[in-house]
C-alpha cells in the first residue's frame, strides 16, 4: 500500500552482466532481475538507490508519476 509522499522508481535491466564482476551480478539478482529488459518498480529508498548506483551502467532508471 502506497502512502502519501512515497515515491517509486522504475528500473529496467538494459545491458547484460556477462563479463561483469560477481558482485555486480549478485546485485542484479538481488534486485530481482532474471531476464534482460525486465522492468521492476521499487519504493525509492537509500538502500535501493545504493544498489542501482553499483550497477548504473547495466540499468536505466525513471521516476514513476503518481
Amino acid at each position: 500500500m502506497e502512502t502519501e509522499g512515497t515515491r517509486k522508481i522504475r528500473v529496467r535491466w538494459v545491458k547484460s552482466a556477462i563479463g561483469a564482476p560477481k558482485d555486480h551480478k549478485d546485485t542484479i539478482r538481488a534486485l530481482g532481475f532474471t531476464k534482460l529488459n525486465m522492468v521492476k518498480e521499487f519504493v525509492d529508498s537509500p538502500q535501493v538507490r545504493g544498489m542501482i548506483a553499483k550497477v548504473r551502467h547495466l540499468v536505466s532508471v525513471e521516476e514513476v508519476k503518481p
